[in-house]
């Protein structure tokens, strides 16, 4: 029997408490101190940050769900009860962004906020908590790929809680939890360095952010077992992805090429532009 780790964290009066919900309000939290900090260094308000995430987070997780249910709902007919049960996963990423990024429309036009400027400062922070989220997917076995064997996990020298944990269902399986997490980490990295060190117009930095991200997810989505799919046979995620891919990349060049009067994303001078 392969020893795995306890998808419960801990009990606290009788209910408990999972890892996937720890670590998910972790990376929350996280994106929120990073967008704070950015946010102070372009001109905004630290208020304009947690004012938006308190309007976000909830219509982001409704969002998350319902993405989720709309692409598998034979089961949630079968019992509908379970469309409120979120405890377990079943949380889709994309729902999650799209209906933030609609908070975040009316939010910055609301408070007379340049809606790409607000996009370029969130989205590293964003990434960060992604690459953080899909170890909740590990902790809850889920997102993992097609059947694999030991010696190939031990191959690409992971730990041996990795190794266990990708134990499901009677076999080894492929951790594209752990792809993700690391295209997503090496992106956040990208964002940040590239960052200080080029110039950028508004919004440049929130779409480098989405054809990174959404080119990784594309490739990555057709490994795993558990996707969510249109009607022929097609992966929802993977259709999103390559959309969002080419939208992403042709903005950049309009905007770039063809509208030179668009702002600079500048931050402050003579402020420690240190991240972390």
């Amino acid at each position: 029997m392969v020893a795995q780790i306890n998808r419960v964290a801990f009990e606290l009066f009788g209910l408990q408490i999972y890892w996937y919900a720890i670590i998910i309000v972790s990376g929350i939290a996280i994106a929120l101190w990073m967008a704070n900090r950015e946010a102070v260094r372009v001109g905004l308000k630290e208020d304009d940050m947690t004012n938006f995430i308190l309007w976000a987070l909830p219509i982001a997780i409704i969002g998350a769900r319902l993405y989720y249910v709309l692409f598998d709902l034979g089961p949630y007919l079968a019992d509908p009860i379970q469309i409120f049960n979120t405890r377990s996963g079943g949380l889709a990423i994309y729902g999650g962004l799209i209906a933030a990024a609609i908070v975040l429309i009316v939010y910055t036009r609301h408070h007379f906020i340049d809606p790409w400027l607000f996009l370029d400062v969130v989205a590293p922070g964003v990434l960060f908590a992604q690459a953080l989220g899909r170890w909740g997917n590990f902790m809850n076995h889920e997102a993992f790929g097609g059947e694999t064997t030991r010696q190939f996990l031990e191959g690409l020298h992971l730990p041996q809680f990795i190794i266990n944990n990708m134990y499901i269902d009677g076999a080894f399986r492929q951790p594209t939890f752990l792809y993700e997490s690391t295209w997503s980490l090496i992106g956040f990295i990208l964002l940040i360095v590239l960052r200080k060190k080029w110039t950028f117009k508004r919004g440049e930095i929130f779409l480098g952010y989405v054809a990174w991200y959404s080119f990784g997810r594309f490739f990555i989505e057709g490994m795993r077992t558990d996707s969510l799919y249109l009607f022929g046979g097609i992966r929802v995620s993977q259709m999103l992805s390559l959309i969002l891919f080419v939208g992403a990349l042709t903005l950049f060049y309009y905007r770039r090429k063809k509208n030179p009067t668009v702002k600079l994303y500048e931050r402050n001078q003579g402020v420690n532009q240190a991240l972390l």
